[in-house]
């Protein structure tokens, strides 16, 4: 299991993405994630659809939780956990910039392309054709 460290408010930006790209690469994880979305849920009810012992799937929480993607807190005996919005937030902004950087280049790259293409569009092949 990839181990990951606890995500800090003062963890650099890298950092903290580097750590929710981590929690995120496992399928289990994924799959936390995606129960989550529809609202929080104790451990044992998170741990109920997959083919492995408790101890297995709290190992995964652990990591979604030193992520910072999933947050604990607890009523009476149970722990409810919950997504954290904001570090979901973060890589959403991250993937915004990094599609606009892409996009923007290749928009520059298809203008350049219609240029060359304008001047130097098709040759007359009449001459020297075989």
């Amino acid at each position: 299991m990839v181990e990951i460290e606890a995500s800090k408010e003062a963890a650099s930006p890298t950092a903290r993405l580097d750590a929710v790209f981590a929690a995120l690469a496992d399928p289990t994880r994924r799959a936390i994630i995606e129960r989550l979305s529809r609202g929080e849920a104790r451990v044992t009810e998170l741990a109920e659809p997959f083919d492995m012992s408790l101890n297995a799937v709290s190992k995964h929480i652990r990591v979604l939780e030193a992520s910072g993607v999933v947050e604990r807190h607890r009523k009476g005996r149970d722990h409810i956990l919950s997504i954290n919005a904001r570090s979901l937030d973060e890589i959403d902004g991250w993937i915004e910039r990094t599609r606009r950087y892409w996009e923007e280049r290749l928009d520059g790259m298809e203008r350049l392309l219609d240029e060359l293409n304008k001047d130097h569009g098709p040759k007359d092949r009449k001459h020297g054709s075989r």
